[in-house]
């Protein structure tokens, strides 16, 4: 319940791509450059839109450009070899979702002139282009990747059920992680935003790790389960693996956190997200959710293998077990 709760945070992550001048934890000179450009200058002047056209179709390129709203000081077509070229100057900056918007108008005008086959280029083109890769890239990558994970789990353990529960505790450590990372952005380190690569990374970094801790913890468990039945194979399972995983998990954590020491905000997040992704997935996912599945789900968790069909001690019998083996998992 309470890592769902964190999990909803996630829609407040705003990745939606950093401008330039907040991709810094500091204020370098560059950035102060800008601004003073900006004050005397249009704020696109030094990074132009850029169009390329056919040549006979130069004039109408021309006027397109000029009566786009958000483009001013067009130059005039350079041809050459049957291609002509021109520029625009931007009037907000060239990373602002005003230039984004500036970009799609004139792609749509010019692509709208016959026999042009015009293209938009230019600074915010790519980083429009960028943005969008990053959002077509994580929708196709996630899938495939939890597709890709179920199979291997369920190659692994040799049941349906537990691939399936397992790759459930992934997703919601990872929104939780996600979640709580969007509050610590937001209200506690004050960034703008996050870059649009961002989820995609933490996800590829934290369903890699929690993969690897599932599939130590299960297949022990597994093991165990053949001896000792389900429940009591859960909690031996725990008890023998639980001390790895969480040593493992502070010192993935530990090497993340090291990424904030960096002055980019970009690293920043990364490091932040991932170290506290990890250490969700060592103490509380992997050693309290995993586990509890295992007792709550008891014998069909290993459904269809045989071991579904091995007989559950009783929640009674387990109780001076479970305070036996827990203080193991702690160490």
């Amino acid at each position: 319940m309470v890592l769902g709760a964190l999990a909803l945070k996630l829609t407040g992550l705003k990745a939606e791509g950093l401008s330039n001048k907040d991709g810094f934890r500091t204020k370098p000179e560059s950035v102060t450059g800008a601004e003073v450009l900006g004050r005397h200058f249009p704020a696109g002047a030094g990074n132009p839109v850029q169009v390329i056209g056919n040549a006979a179709a130069s004039r109408e390129l021309q006027s397109a450009v000029a009566a786009t709203p958000g483009i001013t000081q067009v130059t005039r077509p350079l041809v050459k070899g049957g291609i002509a070229y021109l520029e625009g100057t931007l009037t907000s900056s060239g990373d602002s979702q005003a230039s984004y918007d500036a970009v799609d108008r004139l792609r749509s005008r010019v692509h709208a002139i016959p026999g042009a086959d015009a293209k938009v280029g230019g600074g915010s083109a790519v980083n429009l282009d960028i943005q969008r890769a990053s959002r077509h890239d994580r929708n196709l990558v996630v899938p495939l990747v939890l597709g890709a994970v179920l199979v291997i789990l369920g190659l692994v353990l040799r049941a349906l059920v537990a691939p399936l529960l397992l790759i459930g505790t992934v997703v919601l450590s990872f929104g939780a992680a996600l979640g709580v990372s969007a509050l610590a952005f937001n209200h506690v380190f004050g960034f703008a935003g996050a870059d649009a690569s961002l989820p995609l990374w933490v996800f590829v970094f934290l369903v890699a790790l929690g993969t690897d801790y599932n599939i130590f913890l299960m297949t022990r468990v597994h093991e165990e389960t053949k001896r000792h039945g389900p429940r009591r194979g859960a909690l031996i399972g725990l008890a023998a693996t639980g001390g790895v995983i969480t040593s493992a998990g502070l010192v993935l954590a530990g090497t993340f956190v090291a990424l904030a020491t960096l002055p980019l905000v970009f690293v920043t997040e990364l490091g932040f997200a991932v170290a506290f992704g990890v250490l969700l997935d060592t103490f509380v996912v992997r050693s309290v959710l995993v586990t509890a599945l295992n007792l709550d789900v008891g014998r069909w968790i290993w459904w269809p293998s045989r071991l579904h069909r091995r007989r559950d001690a009783e929640l009674e019998e387990l109780r001076g077990e479970t305070a036996a083996l827990t203080p193991d998992t702690t160490r």
